[in-house]
């Protein structure tokens, strides 16, 4: 069939008859610019047909099967997409604007909407899960409760987008545009947001933990907060502002320890029981190949934090971070080891200094999270108390007239 004859049989034929051929004929089907406006074509099999240009403007296309279909610079404005699978669609350049409230639970799952017009669009409840999004532009997309979990949006504009209660999880946000951006509700937990430019974003019950602030070849510099992400990342990367560090009052607790998969899990239930005791815990990732000097990095964030805490179990780069910080640093260190085994060898050297804490032992996970109030921070805090008493005798007795 030329290309006239397949537009023919989708408008003039029905859906049935459509749907009946194309099982009968599994061929490459090229509807590249048809003019397809106004048809019924829900629950059409589309599947991989090249719609590439295709004029689909106010097209019922309901329940329509578009998996790996060719729809880049396809015009879908006013389109009904209610239900439509779009599994590994090209809608490269496509036109979606003004499609509100009729985009409702889509499969975008691994769609390519690179510099696809959303303009007042609705997304709302869409699975765009590992969708690579790029809209180009200010969308003011209504992306409200979508599934955008391991989507890749980096660089994209989603000025004043609307993702309130959207699920963002482990999504690549880095060097997105977020201005008026609405996260109301929305859980954003593992985002990489290296890059991004936020201003005037509304957070009010977002779920922020675990955001990766640095590049694919930094190490792994996590936190909880937006807001604070961007600052973290400010004062690890201007020098002029470094020096305010030693005026901040925060609650940071930074954690040190060995990012195998069996200890991480430690590091991470420690960052959790933190966040519930209203701590701001960050986790460096050292086992990675790194832009910035170690040893400048690691002192930096020790001297945002209120305490320390080192696992020192299986050490690998806890040594050397250690002697960055414990000798230039009154820091308190809390130092953590699971089982019988003895501290790394060097680590005995540090007991002179009055800020490192005796180790604390533990067997597993349950028992440390059960005391980790009682053997852990309430050390720390009393070291800060001590610590901060005792500069205060210092700056007494330094300033008192002679």
């Amino acid at each position: 069939m030329a290309n006239d004859n397949y537009i023919a049989l989708l408008k003039n034929s029905g859906v049935a008859a459509w749907n009946a051929w194309r099982e009968q004929n599994p061929i490459p089907v090229d509807l590249s610019g048809a003019d397809i406006r106004g048809a019924d074509l829900s629950g059409a099999n589309l599947i991989g047909v090249n719609l590439s240009g295709a004029d689909l403007s106010g097209t019922n296309l309901s329940g329509a099967d578009f998996r790996v279909a060719n729809l880049s610079g396809a015009d879908l404005r006013e389109a009904k997409l209610s239900g439509a699978d779009l599994r590994g669609a090209k809608l490269i350049g496509a036109d979606l604007g003004q499609a509100r409230f009729v985009l409702r639970s889509l499969d975008l799952l691994g769609a390519r909407l690179s510099g696809a017009m959303l303009i007042e669009a609705s997304l709302r409840a869409a699975h765009l899960g590992r969708a690579h999004l790029d809209f180009g532009g200010p969308s003011g997309a209504n992306l409200s409760g979508a599934d955008l979990r391991g989507a890749s949006l980096s660089g994209a504009d989603l000025s004043g987008a609307n993702l309130s209660g959207a699920n963002l999880g482990q999504a690549d946000l880095s060097g997105a545009q977020l201005v008026d951006t609405d996260l109301t509700g929305a859980d954003v937990t593992g985002c990489r947001i290296f890059g991004i430019s936020a201003w005037r974003l509304k957070l009010e019950r977002a779920k922020q933990q675990s955001l990766v602030i640095t590049s694919g070849d930094e190490p792994a510099i996590t936190v909880d907060n937006i807001e604070v992400a961007q600052f973290v990342y400010l004062l690890l990367h201007n020098e002029k502002i470094r020096d305010v560090i030693n005026t901040i009052t925060s609650k940071v607790v930074l954690i040190l320890g060995r990012f195998t998969d069996e200890r991480k899990s430690v590091l991470d239930a420690i960052r959790e029981e933190l966040r519930k005791r209203d701590y701001l815990p960050i986790l460096f990732d050292f086992n990675v190949p790194a832009t910035r000097d170690i040893t400048e990095t690691v002192s930096l964030l020790a001297r945002m934090a209120r305490f320390i805490i080192a696992d020192l179990t299986d050490p690998s780069s806890i040594p050397k971070e250690l002697e960055a910080i414990v000798p230039s640093l009154a820091v308190p260190i809390q130092p953590l080891l699971e089982g019988s085994s003895r501290p790394y060898a060097m680590f005995k050297d540090y007991w002179k200094y009055e800020w490192v804490l005796p180790v604390y032992r533990y067997d597993g996970l349950e028992p440390l999270l059960a005391t980790l109030a009682e053997k852990v921070i309430a050390p720390a805090e009393g070291k800060v108390q001590a610590l901060a008493e005792r500069r205060s005798m210092i700056e007494a007795e330094l300033t008192k007239p002679q």
